[in-house]
């Protein structure tokens, strides 16, 4: 790291620089292309994708009926194992409860967390995998890091095609002096489905999370515009920097293995097409979304937000959100058209134009644009 990398912010004690997504602007190159001439498709293992976009396990987004919906436009709809479709048998009555608590307002985390208390039951884990396998779509659940070794075994003998080992931080092994810690790599290792890990932070733990085995790292501390985690914690990642790191991380270990690649998976305060694109033109090989889905008339929080880190029985790191109307349907908010011109919908048919613009033909290729760091431009999400 060089001295330009730092800033002193007292006597002996420096801080990296670090950007977030907005501070990035793409520029356009010498060429442009038609649009329809560009693909936003990517591959992770055996599996290939329409568009870059990994779901956020967010029950506010995503049901296995979303999930099936968002296969069916090209993207990766991750469900939650730990949500309230392996809580409850009909989680239907649950959602009216949280909606009509909202009202115009956003329901009381103290609900959140009530409705939440409900065990895990994983036989339901089977139950909503074999449901999204039926209607002809690539499968992912869940699970945390701490629950990994109970949960996984349900959705692995279920068939899931993908498994997403995700915390808000998650290292290559958890060190702790209660026993029984999970080992990513030895866990990996014995498995035949392949597996996204993830948040990483920075370079050194995205490569160590490469070495595990995985064939994708998520990067970033999964905030949205809600998330209260650098106010509990004083935790935050600047996206632009952590995508741009942990790309080096996947170059480096490229080398290293002689030709392994691992995606990288942006998550964060994406909350925009132009969001999106910056993250992508950063390194990243897809991105993670959540609370931008919240608007599409079929999500099934009826518009209100919650990531599943605001349930946490203890201490709750996300705030709910009042509801939000319905921008339209869940293809409209991926692929358009687009009824606005602020960004939140029509996502994907953005990006592909913006690759147009610019003159690139594919992701690969777009992760090569040139960046130019300015102010802040504002792609917030409220």
């Amino acid at each position: 790291m060089s001295a330009r990398d730092t800033v002193e912010i007292g006597l002996n004690r420096f801080a990296r620089r670090g950007y977030d997504l907005d501070e990035v602007s793409i520029v356009p190159s010498r060429r442009t292309r038609d649009v329809d001439d560009v693909s936003t498709a990517w591959q992770i293992d055996a599996f290939r994708f329409g568009i870059p976009l990994v779901t956020s396990p967010s029950d506010a987004v995503v049901s296995p009926a979303t999930a099936v919906a968002v296969g069916e436009a090209g993207g990766l709809g991750v469900l939650n194992a730990e949500g309230l479709w392996t809580r409850y048998e009909d989680p239907l009555p649950v959602y009216r409860k949280l909606r009509e608590a909202a009202g115009s307002e956003a329901p009381p985390v103290a609900l959140l967390q009530e409705v939440y208390g409900e065990s895990v039951k994983p036989e339901l884990i089977g139950e909503r995998i074999r449901e999204m396998r039926d209607a002809g779509v690539t499968t992912a659940v869940r699970v945390s890091p701490q629950h990994t070794e109970w949960l996984a075994p349900a959705a692995l003998k279920a068939g899931v095609d993908l498994l997403v080992i995700q915390g808000t931080i998650v290292s290559a092994e958890h060190v702790t002096s209660q026993g029984g810690a999970l080992n990513l790599k030895e866990f990996i290792a014995d498995l035949d489905v392949p597996v996204i890990v993830g948040g990483a932070a920075n370079y050194t733990t995205a490569l160590h999370l490469m070495r595990t085995g995985a064939a994708g790292v998520i990067v970033g501390v999964g905030a949205d515009s809600y998330s209260t985690t650098d106010a509990v914690m004083g935790i935050r990642v600047p996206l632009a920097s952590a995508i741009a790191d942990a790309a080096a991380a996947r170059r480096d270990y490229l080398d290293e293995t002689g030709g392994r690649y691992v995606h990288v998976i942006a998550n964060g305060r994406i909350g925009t097409s132009g969001a999106i694109a910056r993250a992508l033109a950063c390194g990243a090989d897809a991105v993670q979304l959540g609370e931008p889905l919240r608007s599409a008339a079929e999500a099934p929080g009826g518009g209100v937000w919650w990531d599943s880190v605001a349930a946490h029985p203890r201490l709750p790191r996300g705030a709910t959100s009042a509801p939000v109307e319905p921008a339209g349907s869940l293809e409209q908010v991926l692929l358009g058209p687009a009824g606005a011109p602020d960004g939140r919908t029509n996502l994907f048919g953005a990006l592909a134009r913006t690759m147009a613009k610019t003159g690139y033909s594919d992701l690969k290729e777009f992760q090569r644009v040139d960046l130019v760091i300015g102010g802040a431009i504002g792609d917030g999400l409220r």
